[in-house]
């Protein structure tokens, strides 16, 4: 149980470009909230690459920002979220060995190859519910270790919320859903698959490091007194696992019935189903994460949304990233004639429903009439319809075919519109699109280690509520089928 008086849980989500933190209460409403970004550095093509040493700040930042708010005699448990996967080599102190590289990161695509043809495609994805590339931990240390021999230096092959438990309690662990960003976790027994990692080994001639022991997302230690000091915290509040943001996502926007849609847009947008079978799908098209109590997710992830928009808004010169560059589009018909086919995917490479990492964006049917906001229009149909080709996935796997609960960055009238004529599904806004719903859901996860119940319900009174107009779904299919005839017409072989 929490400390008497303590009637207080803290959230704290190590994402993309920053990290947030929340106090709620018992009631699930937010009283603080705060965040600290950090910058990611890209030396050199295909890099993404951060240092923990700028998350330890940040944390410091956020850390400072809640306690003025909220004492911290009030913080009955602080509860973890982060990006996944991203890798964090350490030393047998914890320790980083370099920087971190993040999901971003696509400089380990032969060696992800290399890890599924080895093991075998096939039973790889069905060992681990993952179609593993080289955004996977496994593949990023083997490439590390084949390039510069950093992994040799390095005891612990950690993910970023795996660094930062130990950063906190002098125990580093992982959850189950952020293990599947491993390439090795075996979702049928919950353990690291043996097999998959002497694969890994062989492949590189050489040990690598060791994974973080396995742990439920309630799993508890306390802080450390070194990070207690740091931090200007009591030693006696507890330090819950957590969970891969996606995952704390939607527990944080309290959406639970199976057959309904989570669509979280943010630097990259993750899609997911909810289930409550470990269904894999004979075409790898989405991946199988457990959630953080029960059941299932199907994920499919689109790499180059808001990263995508931003990117754009520089190219363009426009003020105001991703949100300023949205608006140029909004007064142009995404069925207009004048907008072009805008394969969006800038990253490059794609997941989604797709999995190809020779994926790179394409621009065809430019014109003179062509401006900046039939561009950006563009681009958006092209994230809508990779969006509608992943929820069509889920069609076919769900029980039933529920709504799609929207929430995150860059969520306006258009968007929801769009989503709702393209799938023919009704689209709820989850409240304040801006909310630090994973950092919610880290709370909540922290509420519940220490036997505390907090109530997040999803009130679809909250945010707006768009049913589809079935006489938009001919036109958003034909948009498909444009879309589709381009990227066929420009594949290219491995």
């Amino acid at each position: 149980m929490p400390t008497p008086g303590a009637d207080v849980f803290i959230g704290l989500d190590l994402g993309t470009s920053g990290l947030k933190g929340v106090a709620i209460d018992h009631g699930g409403v937010i009283l603080a909230s705060a965040r600290a970004d950090y910058p990611t550095a890209r030396p050199e093509p295909g890099a993404s690459e951060q240092e923990p040493a700028h998350w330890i700040r940040a944390l410091h930042s956020v850390v400072s920002e809640l306690s003025a708010s909220v004492a911290p005699n009030r913080w009955a448990s602080i509860g973890l979220s982060a990006m996944i996967p991203t890798l964090v080599l350490a030393d047998d102190e914890g320790t980083p060995i370099g920087p971190a590289i993040t999901w971003e990161d696509s400089r380990a695509e032969a060696e992800g190859e290399l890890l599924r043809d080895t093991v075998g495609p096939d039973l790889l994805y069905q060992t681990t519910g993952q179609w593993v590339d080289g955004r996977y931990l496994l593949p990023m240390a083997m490439r590390l270790t084949t390039a510069n021999g950093r992994s040799n230096q390095a005891t612990q092959l950690l993910g970023a919320k795996d660094w930062l438990f130990g950063w906190l309690t002098g125990s580093p662990a992982t959850d189950p859903a952020t293990a599947t960003g491993s390439g090795c976790f075996d979702l049928a027994s919950g353990t690291w698959n043996a097999q998959v990692e002497e694969f890994a080994h062989r492949a590189v001639r050489r040990q690598l490091p060791r994974l973080a022991p396995l742990a439920e997302s309630t799993h508890v230690q306390m802080l450390t007194r070194a990070a207690a000091t740091s931090l200007g915290l009591p030693r006696d509040i507890p330090v819950a696992l957590g969970a891969a943001d996606a995952v704390a996502g939607v527990l944080g926007l309290g959406v639970e019935d199976p057959g309904d849609v989570v669509y979280l847009a943010g630097t990259s947008t993750v899609i997911i189903g909810l289930g409550t079978t470990p269904s894999i799908d004979p075409q790898h098209r989405y991946l199988l994460t457990p959630m953080a109590f029960s059941g299932y997710g199907y994920e499919m992830d689109l790499l180059a949304t808001g990263s995508g928009l931003a990117w754009l808004a520089q190219l363009l010169a426009v003020d105001g990233g991703a949100a300023g560059v949205s608006q140029l589009a909004r007064d142009v018909d995404p069925h207009s004639a004048d907008v072009p086919v805008f394969l969006p995917y800038v990253a490059p490479g794609e997941q989604g429903a797709l999995w190809d990492p020779l994926l790179t964006g394409i621009v065809e049917e430019l014109t003179m009439r062509t401006g900046p906001g039939e561009l950006v229009r563009a681009f958006s149909n092209g994230i809508v319809l990779e969006s509608r080709r992943c929820i069509s996935v889920l069609d076919a796997i769900t029980p039933r075919r529920g709504d799609i609960h929207v929430a995150g960055q860059g969520i306006d009238s258009n968007l929801l519109r769009e989503l709702a004529d393209s799938t023919g599904r009704v689209v709820h806004q989850c409240g304040d699109p801006a909310a630090p719903h994973s950092a919610v859901g880290a709370a909540a996860i922290g509420a519940k280690a220490v036997g505390a119940l907090v109530a997040i319900e999803h009130r679809l009174d909250d945010g707006e509520v768009v049913h589809p107009d079935e006489a938009k779904a001919e036109a958003w299919a034909l948009l498909a089928s444009r879309h589709d005839q381009c990227r066929l017409r420009n594949r290219r072989s491995p």
